[in-house]
């Protein structure tokens, strides 16, 4: 099998990839692998490592990935996003890699959007409004300057909100699953504190994102830009009026201001067409199973905490 390197396995979507979704790789005659433990993407010795792991191709997942830890340290998100980024791109080179990367961008990358520009496409200018998005949109251009100037075989996938078990409970939809956990569990208040609830996003199964990012590697366009996305968009109250609907509970929902983003965008639904006609991806988890899935893992960890 040809060896896929998968960055930034120790996150969210890299750890559930390796963890549950190997056979993904295998259907495709990939065999997983990554970098060795501790070894940060922007390592002088990362070519050191792609010569003993010989990657036919590569997922990019390894980020700083938190809005608001970008706001407080910009530099250090830039760095691992940019830097870390340029520094993998020079060791394949360095490595005489000819293989597939895929870049995972995000959705976050198209910023500001009136609602007569949703659902956004991948021909929307991208407008960032924090440091993470001014990251990303500073290493997608990086990318596409390589597929044109050092011949690398590059795509790019722009994924909106993914969310199951595992995610950081810094993260809107684990933190309202590890609160609705500890309420039922009788650990805590019937008191749910989150940020604006009146919101909209398009959220997808972290297992379907995954299933896009594979597709991508087979039958994305070269240096193209995808959205992976459900194409559905989901209020956020009514996402917690459902996790309190699968928990069977009752719960007041307060609104904590520090949890509120200033000139926080109001709508976001993603256009998946373009993915859907190059690859045939589709979304099949429905956000239901996905919920609960997920509540059922918080379950776990409240329980032994």
């Amino acid at each position: 099998m040809t060896p896929l390197l998968v960055t930034g396995h120790t996150g969210f979507v890299g750890r559930t990839l390796v963890q549950n979704d190997n056979d993904l790789a295998s259907r495709r005659g990939w065999r997983i692998v990554t970098l060795p433990e501790g070894l940060d993407i922007r390592d002088p010795s990362l070519a050191s490592s792609l010569r003993t792991l010989v990657p036919g191709a590569v997922i990019h997942l390894a980020a700083s990935t938190n809005v608001d830890e970008s706001f407080r340290d910009p530099d250090a998100c830039f760095d691992v996003n940019y830097h870390g980024t340029l520094n993998l791109l020079r060791a394949l080179r360095e490595t005489s890699f000819s293989g597939r990367l895929l870049y995972v961008s995000s959705g976050d990358c198209y910023g500001t959007l009136s609602d007569s520009m949703l659902p956004v496409n991948e021909t929307t200018p991208l407008r960032p409004r924090n440091p993470y998005a001014v990251s990303k949109v500073a290493t997608e251009a990086l990318c596409y300057q390589w597929s044109q100037t050092e011949d690398l075989d590059v795509v790019i996938a722009r994924p909106f909100n993914h969310i199951g078990p595992g995610q950081d409970v810094r993260f809107v939809v684990p933190s309202l699953c590890r609160q609705i956990a500890r309420i039922k569990n009788k650990r805590a208040a019937a008191v749910l504190r989150a940020g604006n609830i009146d919101v909209t996003r398009d959220f997808s199964g972290v297992r379907d994102v995954l299933r896009a990012y594979f597709c991508l590697l087979v039958d994305g366009a070269p240096a193209e830009a995808y959205n992976v996305a459900s194409g559905r968009e989901t209020r956020l109250r009514d996402l917690i009026d459902e996790l309190l609907a699968i928990a069977g509970i009752d719960a007041t929902v307060e609104v904590d201001a520090a949890r509120v983003r200033a000139s926080e965008q109001r709508r976001v639904v993603a256009d998946v067409s373009k993915i859907t006609r190059d690859t045939d991806w589709r979304p099949q988890a429905s956000l239901h199973e996905t919920l609960k899935a997920t509540l059922e893992y918080w379950y776990g960890r409240v329980h032994d905490e």
